[in-house]
């Protein structure tokens, strides 16, 4: 970690918080990640040696608490890092309202698709086993183009293979279509009318399909109308 030289609290902080990734890893954490391959999933361009030193940085500054459990290590907040979680979510917020802009390299079909399977509504989502099939139609020739949620005895895996089950809800779409409507930047019924998103099972499953999908954190906060797109 590289100093400002400085005593104000704000500086110390930012010493900690203001190197690459670190904010993230703290993001997957309060999301609920606490294993190493379960943080990688979150941030899935960091590399494994980066992601190592930064969880030793936390570790050594008692943001995060290192575990060993049952053979494998666990990570945990410790008070004094979840007491960041405001931070955090205002950060987020603010970003919702006027970071609109979106690039093509800001649209990583891996970090959707575990944030999408970490949020699926379990109480919504009828009993037995659904399966939700997504396909990026722009996708194909880079891979990662098909995946699949597989919800069933109150458990929800993420595959980039086909499962074998048949599929509840085929969700076909270009990615930057599906991640504003994850981001909450349009709403389901624009994305099937103007963006290209189709939805393909029994028009029940259709239609219940955005309830089973809890949105991104940060897709209910209101946007000014010029941060709009």
């Amino acid at each position: 970690m590289h100093g400002y030289g400085q005593f104000c609290p704000l500086a110390k902080t930012m010493e900690v918080l203001d190197e690459r990734w670190t904010v993230l890893i703290i993001r997957e954490l309060l999301c609920g990640s606490h294993h190493f391959n379960e943080l990688r999933r979150g941030v899935p361009r960091m590399s494994p040696a980066l992601l190592s030193k930064r969880l030793r940085d936390l570790s050594r500054v008692g943001i995060i608490l290192r575990q060993e459990e049952g053979g494998r290590v666990r990570y945990e907040l410790t008070p004094g890092g979840r007491e960041l979680a405001p931070v955090i979510m205002a950060l987020g917020e603010w970003g919702a309202r006027w970071m609109s802009q979106l690039g093509d390299e800001d649209l990583d079909p891996h970090l959707l698709m575990w944030d999408v399977h970490r949020n699926l509504a379990l109480d919504a989502v009828p009993d037995g086993r659904t399966v939700l099939r997504f396909e990026f139609t722009d996708l194909p020739d880079r891979g990662h183009g098909q995946w699949w949620v597989v919800a069933s005895g109150g458990e929800v895996d993420l595959c980039d293979f086909d499962p074998g089950y048949e599929t509840t809800v085929h969700v076909i779409s270009p990615l930057r279509t599906l991640v504003r409507v994850w981001r909450g930047d349009i709403s389901w019924a624009r994305a099937q009318r103007d963006h290209g998103l189709r939805l393909e099972g029994t028009a029940s499953a259709r239609r219940a399909l955005p309830t089973w999908l809890n949105l991104s954190t940060f897709a209910g906060v209101e946007r000014p109308p010029l941060a709009r797109v």
